[in-house]
């Protein structure tokens, strides 16, 4: 099942402002906008990218060249005429939006991503509840891991909350751009954007250390040296969440550790033994009735034999550690899509599709 299009007349377009196409996009639950020179205006709805209008005209250069003038911040109108590219975060009356303003072989093209205002909980997003025991750590790192778009963000933001409610402690998040806005509740809240408050995650992370935080949330560890910081910071004291841009638990560790030069990793393997906590794996698949997607998550916890694991560079095993860990509230993805399946969620074919041991996949949905 595919979402029908809003009823507006295509002699509408072209619409004279963004905000005109992100209001009715945001009001079909679009999680996504793109607006691109010689393309018609374009949504993600459900995981899937398609024509808001199919038979609306074509965006010319000159109309998204328009577009972006008017709402771009002059301190990245600038930075769009020099780099070519511009990525902040944009707010009007209805909500706000991860913005990406680029210079392309047609024009310009501009992509939002849909935040929700609201930030819910882990309750309201039904994570497992086994999950809020990490949030109970006073040190140590959790990672959200997954492609873009997956829900990393919005399960650090309910993790964050979830503090946020519990404990009275200083959180600071180092995002770029900020995508949820947080308020204090018990604990004191700290929001840094990198690029507009800071020069970069590493740059914000080696301050961070210096602000007498308790939790500190880095939006995206790219580097090497803003992976080493985290580390350190979640062997010093400190309950870090950061993600990364991997597909399971094993991946994720792989990545950590091979950022780090040989001569270091033995010693890198050890830190990351004794401080991690968790990592959590995000795919969000579309509903089998076509009413949106659903998240399934691969989770490990630390346990002495994850911890062995990883000190003897065997993440190979990972996978057989996390299935027979459920008591300690693992789960493999694999699993995760099985049971979205049995429940009628998912299709087969989208279970299969998403799955690492495909054959194994495979026999469970042909019972």
């Amino acid at each position: 099942m595919i979402a029908k299009s809003p009823e507006i007349t295509v002699e509408s377009h072209p619409l004279r402002h963004v905000d005109d196409y992100l209001e009715v996009g945001q009001k079909a639950g679009a999680s996504d906008v793109h607006l691109a020179a010689n393309a018609r205006p374009r949504w993600r709805l459900h995981g899937r990218l398609e024509p808001i209008w199919p038979d609306a005209p074509r965006l010319t250069p000159e109309h998204t060249a328009a577009l972006a003038e008017a709402f771009v911040p002059d301190v990245y109108k600038n930075e769009l005429r020099t780099r070519g590219d511009s990525d902040f975060a944009y707010a009007n009356e209805f909500g706000r939006y991860r913005t990406s303003v680029v210079r392309q072989r047609l024009g310009t093209e501009i992509v939002f991503r849909v935040i929700n205002a609201n930030v819910r909980t882990m309750d309201e997003l039904e994570l497992p509840e086994y999950l809020k025991v990490l949030t109970r750590y006073q040190n140590g790192l959790i990672l959200a891991t997954g492609s873009v778009g997956t829900g990393k963000s919005t399960t650090l933001a309910a993790m964050v909350e979830q503090i946020n409610m519990e404990r009275h402690d200083h959180i600071i998040t180092l995002e770029d751009p900020i995508e949820y806005v947080l308020k204090s509740k018990n604990c004191h809240l700290t929001q840094r954007e990198v690029f507009t408050h800071t020069e970069s995650f590493a740059t914000a992370l080696r301050a961070a250390l210096r602000e007498d935080p308790d939790v500190i949330m880095v939006g995206e560890m790219r580097d090497l040296e803003t992976i080493s910081l985290a580390i350190t910071a979640s062997e010093t004291g400190h309950l870090v969440l950061a993600t990364l841009h991997t597909s399971n638990a094993s991946r994720t560790l792989d990545r950590l550790l091979d950022v780090f030069p040989t001569e270091q990793q033995e010693q890198v393997r050890v830190m990351v033994s004794e401080s991690l906590r968790g990592v959590i794996s995000h795919q969000l698949i579309p509903r089998a009735d076509g009413t949106g997607r659903v998240l399934a998550l691969e989770i490990l916890t630390n346990t002495p034999a994850v911890a062995n694991v990883i000190r003897e560079a065997k993440t190979y095993m990972l996978p057989g550690i996390i299935q027979t860990g459920k008591k300690q509230g693992m789960r493999l993805m694999d699993d995760a899509l099985i049971d979205l399946y049995e429940r009628r969620l998912i299709s087969a074919e989208e279970a299969y599709a998403r799955a690492d041991q495909k054959l194994m996949v495979r026999q469970h949905l042909e019972k």
